[in-house]
């Protein structure tokens, strides 16, 4: 039987042996709902405590059932380890390995590319590989296909090569890896088939596109539209403080219009590992074509200056209160960059702290879910909410937790000043919002 229409019965009967590279916020979920699916899953991570965890039935992520994770690892549906040797049994291999940014911007494929080249030391005849990571277009064909080869296998024929980007929510409970609808790509047509026939048997829904370069530039363009609207939204707030107008009702108001209008929010800037990074994949690219990518920048811009506007708002309120700045109590309530999660990865939290400790201030945090922050070589450790807040000059919402006493801190607090609107609809003398 040729390999294709071998992986192909293999693929619809889930007879089939899955590996997952990189066991993080993606590859987890992604390697449970394989699991659940009825394929025997194998994890591969360096980081051995992940491995043990797993091992062991216990989830450290807040969005895997530890029941749900602890049934497929007693029934020996999922495993992990480090040795990517034990991935040449596999028949699909999906990589969900980082792709962060240089300090430069542009994009640091380094965890990819090296999961490839371990990975083409073991592929075997018939493999199905999907690369997951977020990356600019373009690097599944020029940049991974390439080390594949080198194994002498014929892509489209040997084995398949397709991309499909992970588009994981952390915290919503909505949407996860099986009901949120999977893009897939395929470097050939039959590479394209190989992927459907894989995850039409774990997804709700798949939705397949005539390349991988389309598949690469779809992810990045939610992200960007994401990106750009909050921009616009955060440059409308700024404008709002100028004229001295409500923006949360501004945008109540416009919300009401049944078409032609999608409601975004201003915040303290962005964060987390999609929003803030992704979009400069894009602008990277672009460049590389030659292209500058203005509107992109521009809202990058905007967004990366919200803290800088988040700091002078608490100044400016303090300064009202007749306090400076320097040597006040700041008490940051919430530094997560999401609600109800524990990731404080790019948060705007970060920035603002660093700079309220460089212009003076003393600075302390509380966060239901993140245990410590830290700010260059100045970490913080978290305290409890009211108690500090009490003890503050001014307390500051930058992450609006559910759980979180908010009307316990108006009261204690002496100034409130709140970035996210969680007090909509309080009228108080000691309460501000952005």
């Amino acid at each position: 039987m040729q390999p294709a229409k071998e992986l192909e019965a293999c693929l619809q009967t889930r007879r089939a042996h899955a590996g997952i590279v990189g066991l993080g916020y993606a590859g987890l979920p992604l390697a449970v709902e394989v699991a659940r699916s009825g394929f025997t899953v194998f994890g591969v991570d360096t980081d051995a405590a992940k491995v043990e965890a797993l091992n062991a039935g216990e989830s450290y992520l807040p969005d895997v059932s530890r029941a749900v994770l602890r049934e497929l690892v007693n029934s020996s549906r999922l495993r992990a380890g480090s040795d990517y040797a034990e991935l040449s049994r596999c028949d699909a291999v999906s990589i969900c390995v980082p792709t962060p940014l240089r300090k430069t911007k542009d994009p640091d494929l380094t965890h990819v590319l090296g999961a490839v080249q371990t990975l083409a030391k073991h592929l075997t005849l018939g493999t199905l590989v999907i690369l997951e990571s977020t990356t600019y277009p373009g690097t599944t064909e020029e940049a991974v296909l390439p080390i594949l080869e080198e194994s002498g296998l014929r892509v489209g024929k040997d084995f398949f090569l397709c991309y499909s980007p992970e588009r994981v929510d952390p915290a919503n409970t909505e949407y996860g890896t099986r009901t949120i609808p999977k893009i897939i790509g395929g470097v050939t047509a039959a590479c394209l088939r190989m992927g459907q026939a894989y995850y039409r048997q774990v997804m709700d829904e798949v939705v397949p596109v005539s390349s991988t370069l389309a598949a690469e530039t779809a992810k990045l363009l939610e992200n960007t539209f994401r990106m750009v609207n909050i921009g616009l939204v955060n440059e409308t707030a700024i404008l709002c403080d100028r004229l001295g107008i409500d923006v949360w009702e501004v945008i109540k108001a416009a919300s009401t219009k049944p078409f032609g209008f999608m409601p975004f929010y201003p915040g303290p800037g962005l964060g987390g590992h999609c929003v803030p990074v992704d979009p400069h994949f894009l602008t990277w690219k672009s460049r590389q074509a030659g292209y500058e990518p203005r509107l992109i920048q521009l809202a990058s811009e905007i967004n990366g200056g919200m803290p800088r506007h988040i700091v002078s708002r608490i100044q400016s309120a303090l300064n009202d209160a007749r306090k400076p700045l320097r040597g006040s109590s700041i008490h940051l309530v919430g530094v997560a960059y999401k609600r109800n999660v524990a990731d404080a990865r790019e948060s705007p939290a970060m920035d603002i702290a660093a700079m309220l400790k460089r212009m003076g201030a003393i600075v302390t945090y509380s966060d239901p879910f993140v245990q410590s922050l830290g700010v260059g070589p100045l970490a913080l450790s978290r305290v409890e909410l009211l108690p500090a807040a009490s003890q503050s000059d001014i307390a500051v919402i930058l992450t609006d937790h559910d759980g979180v006493d908010y009307r316990g801190l108006l009261a204690a607090a002496p100034l409130v000043f709140d970035t996210r609107n969680v007090l909509s609809g309080v009228e108080a003398a000691n309460l501000s919002r952005l």
